[in-house]
């Protein structure tokens, strides 16, 4: 099981980017499927969470600008990203807390994956 991200870059402030999360494997269910952040010198953050039911969670500074969505049959996630500010910027994470995939018929469990992280830069 690999999680891969893709779409980062670099964004002028007030502009936007999308992030994908692309789940290989033959997977059976994820979840929840979550994207954090990690900026230079400071610790991991979880920015959003996006649960197989819908629901979705953000932290306080992305609240209202960045929108989660889950294709749970393609086992895919994007995070879209509006109205970018310069401390958005970081190494974003795509991680699956749990993962259950087939393997020769027969249910498999992966914990805590992660992708390799992709940039996003915000500045004029």
């Amino acid at each position: 099981v690999q999680l891969v991200e893709s779409g980062g870059g670099l964004a002028q402030p007030g502009g936007s980017l999308t992030l994908s999360c692309a789940v290989s494997g033959n997977i059976f269910r994820i979840n929840t499927m979550n994207w954090y952040r990690q900026a230079p010198g400071k610790e991991r953050e979880l920015v959003a969470t996006a649960a197989s039911d819908g629901n979705s969670n953000y932290t306080d500074s992305v609240k209202g600008r960045f929108t989660v969505s889950r294709d749970v049959a393609e086992s895919t996630a994007k995070l879209e990203m509006n109205n970018l500010k310069p401390e958005d910027t970081a190494v974003y994470y795509c991680n699956a807390p749990e993962v259950i995939h087939i393997i020769r018929g027969l249910p498999a469990y992966e914990y805590d994956v992660w992708g390799q992280g992709t940039q996003v830069t915000v500045s004029s």
